[in-house]
């Protein structure tokens, strides 16, 4: 069976297309048929064929028998109504004309309800293309025809040249990657990357979307792309966003995801690439949350991080100090309890805690459900609220009748792994009934904010609905080699549904940098004194990004680079929208950023509370898993350089790649 990109036709093909699509799928598995998006501003062919390196372009004209005898019957001025093939012969040689490619490329104009007989009579002698009956249109006799008219083998710079030029969707500007140059294929004038093949197909996957009803158990289409870190899941996302919205300009479009450094920038993204179409909502989730607050119900304060961990310390010490649950425990159950559709003492008793590492007897639950009762009061009397509590509160809003929730089309998620349960509940709410469509993008070895639970908690069936994306094309070998290195030494009995890279054909880079430091005051005056050699040497302030493990330390790190810089030097992507600037966010909210250059701190504090005395093997577990995911997610934020620094003796896994060289000097070679 052929390869055909997208897998199903295009919204709006006509049932002669349609019927094309699905004989070209019958085709050899070798060849790869695409069809053009429609509403292309100039001619072009229906279809671009490839079998290896051997093209042929294809036009489908829509002529019928009793167009024929309007041809064959002209007015009484002389004239016919009905031209036949003529358009289509002449998309075919201006479509050609444009790619300026020294080489004769082929070109056909099918007839699927024409005999050859009934056609070649009409066939000027100025037409480019061979003009095909529907004698040739079947399983048994295409595959010998098409043999014989493809064109000769073309290089893989043509190759890219004509995806430019046929399917303009794939073209990714070079502000929107963090890749290094490469030397390019020149010969075709190439000034953009191109999607891959597999990008490509997960951009176009169930385009067609039905008006109502669908074949699956739930009520809207769902479809999960799972890729690994650098595979362009952002990029699908407001690629298919754009996309979807020149289909279906009356449709309702909302793209979500968690954090908000991640949204500022998809948001830049998609104005740049839709020329500032208005038409996409894209919010965090609480965000969006709190925009559907009742107008005569604002929403509370959000208690601060240190607050919430000093409130839980004390109703633990008060209510479990003498049981095996730890105030850390407490914490996560709290998290826990609140991502989850429950709402009573009862629903929490019957919840299948599976996964979650520590297990609770019935009396046990109890008691950690009035503890739990306990700093929800807690937070009552201060007139305060978690985050937890948002999208609890917008539910009970919108079940009470005291606000109305609106309704979209088609919803995509980036960064799906970090939504809970309770979000997915609002969202499918949110989705048209039959015939809404939810689009997920999502890399499971990430997924530490939102841990226990699998896509059918939270009420999505994926099976048989997952595309999976193993290439890479943010960073380098040696920087995801390292991640990966780090993950399997450090989680070698991992049973999530990761996605293996693929290092093949990835571009060669330097070794990431660990440098061993003695003390939290030295490692910010290291950075500091990188930082200056490189803007020194060059490097623009925007190509750099600073991670730092404590959310605690992002003000102060700001602080320092812009006292030592001057200015706005450095910005919190999250808060401020970065120009040529340099990024601080923490570890958490570095998820979905990327850069050329990455600067990473304060991991030692990870590892140090790994070790600590207090924790149980269940609890060491969750941490070193958790930590796990987030160093990968950070290492792989680097496109070209990667700086881990380190105060204290250092682990294995870093102290095998620390290299003898100089920081500056190994991330400007």
């Amino acid at each position: 069976m052929a390869q055909l990109n997208p897998a199903t036709p295009f919204p709006g093909s006509s049932p002669d297309l349609i019927r094309l699509f699905y004989l070209f799928k019958r085709l050899p598995d070798d060849i790869t048929v695409t069809q053009r998006l429609p509403h292309g501003e100039q001619p072009a062919p229906d279809f671009w064929l490839a079998w290896g390196k051997r093209v042929l372009f294809l036009s489908v004209s829509p002529a019928t028998a009793q167009d024929l005898s309007r041809v064959q019957q002209p007015d009484l001025f002389g004239q016919s109504a009905v031209s036949i093939g003529l358009a289509e012969d002449g998309a075919l040689t201006a479509f050609v004309h444009q790619l300026k490619l020294e080489t004769h490329l082929t070109t056909a104009v099918l007839f699927p309800h024409l005999a050859a007989r009934q056609i070649q009579p009409l066939r000027p002698d100025s037409a480019r293309a061979a003009w095909v009956g529907k004698e040739q249109l079947t399983p048994e006799r295409l595959p010998d025809w098409l043999a014989d008219q493809l064109s000769s083998p073309l290089t893989a710079g043509q190759m890219d040249h004509i995806r430019q030029h046929f399917s303009p969707e794939v073209i990714i500007p070079a502000a929107f990657t963090v890749r290094q140059p490469v030397a390019r294929n020149t010969e075709a004038g190439l000034a953009h990357y191109l999607l891959d093949y597999d990008q490509e197909q997960a951009l176009k996957l169930d385009l067609n979307l039905p008006k109502s009803g669908h074949d699956t158990a739930q009520d809207f289409q769902l479809r999960l792309v799972n890729g690994v870190a650098g595979s362009g899941k952002s990029l699908i996302i407001i690629y298919r966003a754009f996309m979807l919205r020149r289909l279906f300009p009356h449709k309702r479009i909302l793209v979500l995801t968690h954090n908000r450094a991640l949204i500022q920038d998809l948001r830049r993204r998609y104005a740049r690439l839709s020329g500032g179409d208005q038409g996409v909502e894209m919010q965090t989730f609480m965000g969006w949350c709190r925009r559907q607050w009742p107008a005569d119900k604002p929403p509370s304060t959000i208690i601060r991080f240190r607050e919430r961990l000093e409130l839980v310390t004390q109703i633990w010490y008060e209510q479990l100090r003498h049981t095996t649950m730890s105030e850390t425990m407490l914490l996560d159950e709290i998290d826990w309890y609140k991502d989850r559709f429950l709402f009573s003492e009862a629903e929490y008793l019957a919840a299948d805690r599976t996964g979650r590492g520590f297990a609770l007897g019935d009396s046990m639950r109890r008691r950690v459900y009035r503890a739990m009762n306990s700093y929800h009061h807690a937070l009552r009397q201060r007139q305060l609220i978690d985050w937890g509590d948002i999208p609890r509160q917008l539910w009970r809003y919108w079940h009470d009748g005291d606000v109305f929730l609106p309704r979209y089309d088609i919803i995509l998620i980036d960064e799906a792994q970090f939504f809970a349960p309770i979000w997915f509940e609002i969202i499918q709410r949110i989705l048209t009934p039959e015939s809404g469509h939810l689009f997920l993008v999502a890399d499971a070895s990430q997924g530490f904010l939102k841990r226990g639970q699998s896509w059918l908690a939270g009420g999505l069936e994926v099976r048989g609905r997952v595309h999976r994306l193993t290439k890479s094309y943010r960073t380098t070998r040696e920087i995801l080699d390292f991640a990966t290195l780090l993950y399997r030494t450090r989680l070698p009995a991992a049973d999530e549904a990761v996605v293996v890279p693929d290092l093949l054909h990835m571009p060669q880079g330097v070794l990431p940098v660990v440098i061993p430091l003695t003390s939290e005051q030295d490692e910010i005056t290291r950075v500091i004194n990188e930082i200056r050699q490189l803007h020194e040497s060059g490097v623009p302030w925007k190509d750099i990004l600073v991670i730092h493990a404590s959310r605690e330390e992002i003000s102060h790190i700001i602080t320092r680079l812009n006292a030592v810089f001057g200015g706005h030097t450095a910005v919190d992507p999250g808060q401020d929208e970065p120009q040529d600037q340099i990024r601080v966010c923490s570890l958490n909210a570095a998820t979905g950023l990327e850069s050329p250059i990455v600067f990473l701190l304060g991991i030692h504090d990870l590892y140090e509370k790994e070790q600590s005395i207090r924790l149980s093997e269940e609890e060491r577990a969750d941490l070193i898993r958790d930590n796990t995911r987030k160093l990968y997610m950070a290492i792989t934020r680097a496109g070209q350089r990667l700086v881990i620094t380190y105060v204290g003796p250092l682990p294995d896994v870093l102290d095998q790649k620390r290299t003898t060289r100089g920081c500056l000097r190994n991330a400007r070679q």
